[in-house]
């Protein structure tokens, strides 16, 4: 009987360390944003969300405060349409601006909000004008690999010292 006790508690220890290994590894790789503030939708539309992805951080000052809610493709204006869950506690001005960010050079991507300086703030419903969206790492090598054979091809030798 003792060595059945023992092996229902050894048991449930390993259940719940696997039940938190799990919950830290969907937390860890944003996949599960527990939160319980109430939040108001937003909307944006960007030329380049690079990889941006449902579920993103919303981050102002490097403060989480919202989530992306939704991507969508709007085939009438060809921009990527991004709806924002932004918790209520916190208000932007209207003017405010919101760029694709990455965390490290190769890092996730997120969305960062610059506040403007509107009295107004933003309500539920309302669509942010003024976005910047991804800067692609591979565009910008191939400018510089462009900008490089450029320069070398259309410049003269330099003439030898002697």
């Amino acid at each position: 009987m003792q060595q059945s006790k023992s092996d229902v508690w050894v048991g449930l220890f390993v259940l719940i360390g696997a039940a938190a290994l799990v919950f830290l590894a969907l937390q860890s790789a944003n996949l599960l944003s527990l939160s319980f503030q109430q939040t108001y939708q937003v909307s944006a539309r960007f030329d380049n969300i690079g990889g941006l992805k449902p579920k993103a951080a919303v981050r102002s000052a490097g403060v989480v405060v919202g989530r992306v809610e939704s991507i969508t493709f709007d085939d009438k204006t060809f921009q990527a349409s991004v709806n924002l869950a932004l918790e209520k506690q916190y208000t932007f001005p209207k003017d405010s601006s919101l760029k694709i960010l990455t965390s490290g050079l190769l890092g996730d991507q997120y969305i960062g909000i610059e506040a403007g300086a509107d009295e107004a703030h933003l309500v539920a419903g309302d669509r942010i004008i003024s976005t910047q969206s991804a800067v692609v790492l591979e565009n910008l090598i191939g400018q510089f690999l462009y900008n490089k054979a450029e320069d070398g091809g259309s410049s003269a030798p330099a003439p030898k010292k002697q």
